[in-house]
């Protein structure tokens, strides 16, 4: 009998260190942010500066290229679900922007599987994603602004936000970065959360997001510094598609300089720039602005490893999505260039996974969700549309993706709302003035199908032409790669079942 009953502690014990040896997840999601803000990036503006994100990428894989969404909340909806964004069921947008709604039994939500698996799961920062934030069913412990609750407080990205905190509903003083960055500290050192159970963190900054504001001890801080000019800032761009015209924010000033061409429209929610605005000030703005997040992914590393946690947490540095400076003409994300659309991304766990690497294979925002059920044991709960990135984590210079990477612009429609491609133009092109489009990264290749009727389509060669400027899809003699990769995004289309794939509109015929 007592040999039995030992053998079945030791069975327990066992068990329990298993359990105890879960990875930790803390996961780092700043807003609109572009990987040219990176100083760990070689293509970043000379005047970023971000020493404790290229420490996370020194002791980590810097994925090249990370495609997360074309827009805010779609980014966070795909990151929530494991699916892009045709296959989140129900998700709309409803009422006062950016007011949305979804049915929490059609629309799941993969935290609250961490927390029937043992997990203590906490959001903290930017909610973005239906006026429930799935307090008490996804999330353990929250303190979000819920920008889809409190519409009339939507532009308050920096000051004065309306948060709730655990469901309790007040208004906050302070610069939001930091205040976020302290409640992740607070919750890292385990005062906020059970200290017995391992944990997952969703650490959304809302910066540098506008209306784009430093940190009062940041402004001003690169005055004087000079930025490097997009080549094609100013057009004109006969092999791109038209769209791109009502997207032209810079103009040459008096003295050929690139100057914002016009105000945000929306002064109350994205008034981040003026009429006149020098291209070196709007660089310098968007970098200061972004100091602050580096001094927060300083402290929240420190935390972790002053709690002896380090060794034991997965962390994920990247952004929802980044946003243009000036490439292509665009002050603005969404439309389909990496300039407008690519995250950064760093992964780092130093007891696992090789450091100071850098992968080249191109990532989506299913893939990250897939890697982190991975990383904590857990099996999907549902069909997901991403791949389990931890072969390129493991290997990332020699490794490779088993397929091409897919990514859907269906503006602010979700699920059974984009199974047919609206003909009405501003449906179609509702979101930012960049109508719906599809895209595949097949290597070095990207291609784009842009969904207006009769428009061109876009393939570039991404080692060869890393700023997107020369669409080889208008080149005369192309014809194949065209139809080649064409039927490869048909494929991955079928493979996800998507169901606009059945009567997509026809495309402008090949040169």
């Amino acid at each position: 009998m007592i040999p039995r009953l030992l053998s079945l502690l030791a069975l327990l014990c066992s068990v329990a260190a298993a359990a105890e040896k879960r990875p930790n997840v803390l996961f780092i999601y700043a807003d609109d942010q572009p990987y040219k803000t990176i100083s760990a990036y070689p293509e970043a503006q000379k005047m970023a500066h971000t020493p404790n994100i290229d420490a996370l990428a020194t002791s980590g894989v810097r994925f090249h290229r990370s495609y997360l969404g074309a827009w805010c909340m779609p980014s966070r909806a795909t990151m929530l679900t494991g699916r892009l964004q045709p296959g989140v069921q129900t998700m709309r947008m409803e009422g006062t922007y950016p007011a949305s709604t979804y049915d929490p039994a059609q629309c799941r939500f993969w935290p609250a599987e961490l927390r029937k698996h043992g997990y203590h799961t906490a959001q903290i920062g930017k909610w973005h994603t239906g006026t429930d934030t799935g307090f008490g069913r996804d999330w353990d412990y929250q303190i979000v602004w819920n920008r889809p609750g409190h519409p009339e407080n939507a532009g308050a990205y920096y000051t004065g936000q309306i948060l709730s905190f655990n469901g309790v509903v007040k208004e906050q003083d302070g610069y939001s970065t930091d205040n976020y960055t302290e409640w992740a500290i607070d919750y890292i050192k385990g005062k906020t959360r059970d200290a017995a159970k391992p944990w997952y963190l969703w650490l959304c900054y809302g910066a540098i997001h506008g209306p784009t504001t430093p940190a009062d001890r940041h402004k001003g801080k690169l005055k004087g510094e000079k930025a490097t000019v997009p080549a094609d800032i100013f057009g004109p761009r006969p092999d791109k598609p038209k769209y791109l015209d009502k997207t032209q924010a810079w103009a040459p000033g008096k003295d050929g300089q690139p100057r914002k061409a016009k105000a945000a429209k929306r002064k109350n929610n994205f008034d981040h720039d003026e009429a006149g605005m020098t291209y070196d000030k709007w660089v310098q703005q968007v970098n200061e602005c972004n100091m602050a997040i580096d001094e927060g992914v300083g402290r929240v590393m420190a935390a972790l490893k002053d709690s002896g946690q380090l060794e034991n947490t997965l962390v994920i540095y990247t952004a929802d999505q980044g946003f243009a400076l000036g490439e292509h003409g665009s002050s603005i994300k969404v439309a389909p260039y990496d300039a407008n659309i690519a995250s950064p991304l760093i992964v780092s766990m130093p007891s696992q996974l090789p450091q100071g690497k850098v992968c080249r294979e191109p990532v989506n925002s299913a893939d990250l969700v897939s890697t982190i059920l991975a990383f904590t044991g857990l099996k999907e709960p549902w069909t997901m549309h991403g791949q389990d990135l931890t072969p390129l984590l493991k290997a990332p210079e020699t490794s490779k993706r088993e397929r091409p990477t897919l990514m859907i612009h269906t503006g602010d429609h979700y699920g059974a709302d984009t199974n047919t491609v609206p003909t009405d133009p501003e449906v179609l092109a509702h979101t930012g003035n960049v109508p719906w489009w599809l895209m595949i990264r097949d290597g070095r290749m990207k291609y784009i199908r842009n969904l207006t009727a009769g428009e061109m389509e876009e393939v570039y060669d991404l080692d060869a032409d890393p700023e997107e400027l020369h669409n080889l899809a208008r080149v005369p003699g192309n014809g194949e790669l065209v139809k080649s990769l064409r039927a490869k995004l048909i494929t991955e289309m079928e493979r996800h079942e998507v169901p606009m794939v059945k009567a997509l509109p026809p495309v402008m015929d090949l040169p």
